[in-house]
């Protein structure tokens, strides 16, 4: 069993930056994309962002792209999301989430989820 612990939300105002991470609580073992979802209040959670286990591939959803950039350091086992020229809209909690091998936009795909992070971007 993984288990992923978030961190690095808090408040933001609009065209600021945030950067959270994502590792796990213990070691792990095998390969593992990971992909970051955020869900706001009354909403479906949603996929912002995805990495593959190398980090040669990322997807983005397109309301994030170009101001989020998806990373990960495999040396530190930890996978980050750099949130640049934040909007109101981006608020929400924002939880990492891996999976074996191949990064995908469903969250239901995923197996080992961390418990989310709160990120709040005023106006």
């Amino acid at each position: 069993q993984v288990q992923l612990v978030e961190s690095g939300g808090g408040l933001a105002q609009a065209g600021g930056s945030l950067r959270l991470s994502c590792a796990p609580s213990g070691r792990t073992a095998g390969t593992f994309a990971v992909g970051w979802f955020r869900q706001a209040p009354g909403t479906e959670r949603e996929f912002v962002a995805a990495i593959s286990w190398s980090g040669a591939s990322a997807y983005y959803a397109d309301s994030v792209k170009g101001r989020f950039t998806i990373s990960r350091d495999n040396t530190k086992n930890t996978a980050y999301l750099q949130m640049d020229s934040l909007k109101p809209e981006d608020t929400g909690v924002y939880s990492c989430a891996a999976r074996t091998y191949i990064a995908t936009r469903n969250p239901s795909d995923y197996a080992y989820w961390g418990q989310g992070t709160q990120v709040t971007v005023s106006s």
